[in-house]
């Protein structure tokens, strides 16, 4: 019997090993990607080098969500994988839009180069304000996650037909501060991940 107590209080001792998280992967490379759009976004690259982001995207973001997505499905965290494939479907998009563009894959002619950016940035807005809207009842760090791409991708569509500095510097605000809530979100798996409770994510905005 004494042993059996003995052996109980040291295995007591030991925290939990926490199951697999596909957000360790899945978050960083997104962060990751956001950075390379906040950058091309403010200038810090001239529109000569537009496609600067897209080997970061493309090789580290894309693939980042892509092994995000399958694990999350694999583990039955359906709704993880679902905020995943989304953002897989966007970084992947705009990846291919960019080079297309760039490379006239698409035969668009120069005057409606505008437009299809305006048919890519509405398809998104749709999806994600969805996406906002169906997370109402999760944590709030993440319907704000969403709330601040929502804001920035309208802002951009914005600006892509009436061009404005301020709109321009608005928008790269708030993918700024999707990167510092993101930056946030994976101290708060990192927590997780060693046995840590997590930080707090707030409540929902939705009873």
């Amino acid at each position: 019997m004494a042993e059996t107590i003995a052996l109980d209080r040291k295995s007591a001792a030991v925290p939990p090993t926490p199951g697999a998280d596909p957000a360790m992967v899945a978050i960083p490379t997104v962060i990751a990607g956001a950075v390379g759009l906040f950058l091309t976004i403010v200038g810090f690259v001239p529109a000569s080098a537009g496609l600067a982001a897209i080997p970061v995207i493309l090789a580290a973001t894309c693939l980042g969500l892509l092994i995000g997505t399958i694990g999350a499905a694999a583990l039955g965290q359906n709704v993880v994988a679902t905020l995943y494939a989304v953002f897989l479907g966007f970084y992947l998009s705009y990846a291919i839009m960019q080079l297309g563009l760039a490379h006239d894959w698409y035969k668009i002619a120069a005057d409606q180069v505008a437009t299809t950016v305006a048919v890519f940035l509405i398809c998104w807005i749709v999806v994600i304000v969805m996406l906002t809207a169906a997370t109402l009842k999760l944590p709030a760090a993440f319907t704000v996650l969403l709330g601040l791409v929502d804001a920035a991708l309208a802002i951009l569509l914005v600006n892509l037909f009436w061009p404005s500095f301020l709109l321009q510097m608005l928008a790269s605000g708030f993918i700024f501060a999707f990167v510092a809530l993101g930056i946030y979100l994976y101290f708060h798996v990192m927590s997780v991940a060693f046995g840590g409770r997590g930080l707090p994510l707030g409540r929902p905005l939705a009873g």
